[in-house]
């Protein structure tokens, strides 16, 4: 069955929530099982190793980029469609919420993608940072923090009312995207070697840039034949999850993509974790432990939606059609998690030992 004979048997909106819910269901089995998270991969990093979780993420990234950019080749999907293209990008959006968010995911440990994963297999904690997260996104989107948000993202934005597309910027050949992604992929596997992951570990991360590509293509084509203008998009967690907590509280929200993959992701991971008996309720470890929680959904939620996307969004989604301000959100996520984890977690166990 295509996509238009879906859309005849049950309308636009339900295919758009039900092409989220595949999305969501196929990152969730992958990045539960894969342990795919960005917060791991930049302490790893910030720590001076390359360890497991960098190479995950990087084959994570890397194969993202080459099922994308192959899907774009051959047609099946095109970057210059995509919302996160297609509207002005914002650079101070950027550079400061991807600094928030980084800090935030160290001090939650866990990026916002991340905690919807643990909140699957029991964690409370998870659970709570979760819909912290998606109040204060919701509130930054159209809410208490919107004019705040709204002056930041305008102070330094992208000329032309798009976003930059930074092969087309740099002047590079298309095929250049799939060349870069294959070669971070041989970086990963020489990690992957390096610290003895497994084939089945393998198989997962590249299934949660598999599950990128899903969502872009099937939102694509979905675009191609619904009536109603459809907005070309894949997996986020910083807009939908606002999206997802008001359609349970609206009774006037629609049905979109967005409303479908977050109960995917969480179908996706439950089940997952159940199979393999990983499923165990887990909660806050102390007062200190929920206040730092707390402080660090805040800082994601507010810098996901000032920085045009969270550590998926921006660092996976995003880079995997090259969207300029996706690479330096990023890159400033990097960054920010780099110095919360020097400055709270590394000092702070050196003073405890001192």
């Amino acid at each position: 069955m295509d996509i238009l004979s879906i859309v005849e048997r049950i309308g636009e909106a339900p295919t758009a929530a039900l092409f989220g819910l595949i999305t969501g269901v196929i990152f969730g089995i992958a990045a539960q099982r894969s342990q795919f998270c960005l917060r791991a991969a930049t302490v790893e990093f910030a720590r001076g190793q390359l360890g497991p979780r960098v190479a995950i993420w990087l084959l994570t990234f890397s194969t993202a980029v080459i099922w994308v950019q192959g899907a774009s080749l051959m047609g099946l999907m095109h970057p210059s469609d995509a919302r996160m293209m297609a509207v002005t990008g914002s650079w101070s959006g950027a550079i400061i919420g991807g600094l928030m968010f980084g800090c935030g995911m160290v001090l939650a440990r866990g990026c916002s993608g991340r905690l919807l994963v643990l909140a699957a297999t029991g964690n409370l904690r998870s659970l709570v940072s979760g819909l912290i997260f998606a109040v204060v996104a919701q509130m930054s989107l159209s809410g208490l923090l919107a004019p705040l948000r709204d002056r930041l993202a305008m102070l330094w934005t992208t000329q032309g009312g798009v976003n930059v597309n930074l092969i087309e910027a740099l002047g590079l050949p298309e095929i250049s995207g799939l060349l870069l992604g294959l070669a971070i992929a041989a970086l990963a596997f020489v990690l992957v070697r390096r610290n003895g992951l497994s084939v089945k570990t393998l198989f997962f991360a590249s299934g949660v840039g598999f599950a990128v590509a899903v969502g872009w293509v099937l939102t694509y084509g979905l675009s191609q034949v619904a009536f109603e203008p459809v907005q070309v998009e894949s997996a986020t967690f910083s807009g939908p999850s606002a999206h997802t907590l008001m359609f349970l509280l609206d009774r006037s929200a629609v049905l979109e993509f967005d409303v479908g993959l977050v109960p995917g992701v969480f179908i996706g991971a439950f089940f997952a974790a159940k199979l393999a008996g990983e499923s165990r309720w887990q909660g806050f470890e102390g007062a200190a432990a929920m206040r730092r929680s707390i402080l660090g959904a805040v800082l994601m939620g507010f810098g996901a939606m000032l920085a045009g996307g969270c550590a998926i969004g921006a660092g996976v989604t995003g880079g995997s059609i090259f969207v300029g301000t996706a690479w330096l959100a990023l890159f400033c996520m990097w960054i920010g998690a780099g110095i919360t984890d020097f400055l709270v977690d590394q000092s702070g166990a050196q003073e405890q030992t001192a």
